[in-house]
């Protein structure tokens, strides 16, 4: 019979994987506000990384003796609740990653519709999504 850590152990290396993920987030926005995609596929599989090892925690918690303590014992829940703020940090900062990245998308986006404008005013168009496209076909072509 093998012998599992303490809950406690466990919770800390949780924090202390939830505090690297919420410092890989901050990273993330960086690079996202500065288009640096070398940065952005680096910190990508860093990230992996932590949240596997999350998981990992996660899942050797629930199955551990202790678990129930976890809801009596004041030491441990004062760190499950520091290990719920620092969540909580974690999904507020992604949504913020998000938005940044939806609103450099639309930037990218009006910015090639300018483009296209520019290059073919007349021959403008639409693609099947609602895409602006230009118009190949016309000019040139006699029948």
């Amino acid at each position: 019979m093998t012998s599992q850590p303490p809950v406690l152990s466990l919770l800390i290396q949780q924090q202390e994987h939830l505090e690297v993920l919420l410092l890989l987030l901050k990273q993330e926005l960086n690079a996202i506000s500065s288009r640096d995609i070398t940065a952005l596929e680096e910190n990508s599989a860093v990230k992996l990384q932590q949240l596997e090892q999350i998981q990992l925690l996660d899942l050797q918690i629930a199955g551990h003796p202790q678990l129930l303590q976890l809801k009596t014992e004041p030491s441990l829940l004062s760190q499950v609740h520091s290990i719920d703020s620092v969540l909580l940090l974690c999904k507020e900062q992604n949504e913020i990653n998000r938005l940044t990245l939806e609103q450099s998308q639309l930037k990218i986006e009006r910015f090639k519709h300018e483009l296209l404008q520019q290059r073919g005013k007349s021959g403008l168009t639409y693609n099947a999504k609602g895409k602006p496209a230009l118009d190949s076909v016309g000019k040139g072509i006699k029948a």
